[in-house]
């Protein structure tokens, strides 16, 4: 494979394990690991890389679960290449590398509101893949246009319409990757703007387990219910209540563990495997199936092999 890959200014890396990548601090390891030095880079490394190898973007690593077994073919992480922030009058321009925190904190301070990512863990291009939104907005709320490189090493301009957001989804195709995001955001007090974004943090650390090894979230809430049982598309039966209902907080398996501070996120607590966080989440979705007749769908990206597979 060695003599296949098409050289590159950034790093490319054999055989790289990628736990220390994620936030719950399992998985095995990478092919090849590409940490591109710019968008060019990336684009005529993509361009001469053979179709048949498979191409997997990450960010920080926060909303994902690697298999003990690894990824087959190339990771791309980008890295300072990729997390400039600008601003332009309304405009909020952001590399697909800057954090979702920092964006919102540099937006503020010019005045400008996109307050939604303060409390979003991750980077500015897991974000616009997975429409992520929180206090009722969204990427696809203040979204302009994103910036991608193609599997085939073409660069694009991709609309809100292109990439067809709906709820913690979008139809980005597999093997593309997002370099930057442009977000247009309503003006607003930079210190009424601070203040919103501590008010937000304080709520999250008083609800949520910041202060373990998660991946966020870990069950989207659930579409065509709410809480008083009719059907609609508000969300408002929420996946907590679920894993609540069905005995299903503070379960635990091996070193994985559905939090007792917040029943909806799957936590590493020192010694879990990706087998056990993926065994324990599916028994906590047959577990609201059997229930309430609701199946639970991952928010949290499982990807790679099986140990069992990736040494048979």
């Amino acid at each position: 494979m060695t003599e296949t890959l098409p050289s590159v200014r950034g790093a490319l890396t054999p055989d790289r394990p990628l736990a220390g990548l994620t936030w719950l601090r399992v998985g095995g390891p990478a092919d090849w690991l590409l940490q591109p030095a710019d968008a060019d880079d990336l684009a005529q490394f993509l361009a001469a890389l053979d179709p048949e190898i498979a191409v997997f973007p990450v960010g920080v690593g926060s909303n994902l679960i690697v298999r003990d077994g690894g990824i087959r073919g190339v990771v791309v992480r980008l890295g300072r290449g990729f997390n400039g922030i600008g601003i332009d009058g309304d405009l909020v321009t952001a590399g697909a590398a800057a954090l979702d925190a920092h964006v919102a904190r540099k937006a503020a301070a010019a005045g400008l509101d996109l307050t939604f990512l303060r409390t979003i863990p991750g980077a500015i291009g897991g974000a616009v893949r997975m429409n992520a939104g929180c206090y009722g907005t969204y990427v696809a709320d203040r979204l302009v246009s994103a910036r991608a490189i193609t599997r085939e090493g073409k660069t694009v301009t991709l609309s809100p319409d292109d990439l067809n957001f709906r709820y913690r989804q979008s139809d980005l195709p597999e093997g593309w990757v997002i370099t930057e995001a442009t977000f247009r955001a309503p003006h607003g007090d930079p210190d009424a703007l601070e203040a919103k974004m501590a008010e937000q943090l304080a709520t999250r650390d008083a609800t949520q387990p910041t202060r373990d090894r998660t991946a966020g979230s870990t069950f989207r809430n659930p579409a065509g219910y709410s809480s008083t049982g009719r059907a609609d598309d508000s969300h408002e039966l929420k996946a907590w209540t679920l894993i609540e209902e069905a005995g299903m907080r503070g379960a635990v398996l091996g070193g994985a563990k559905m939090s007792d501070k917040h029943p909806n996120f799957l936590t590493n607590t020192g010694t879990a495997t990706a087998a056990e966080l993926e065994s324990l989440g599916e028994e906590v979705r047959k577990k609201v199936f059997h229930s309430r007749g609701i199946r639970l769908e991952w928010e949290v990206i499982r990807v790679g092999e099986p140990v069992s597979r990736r040494t048979s």
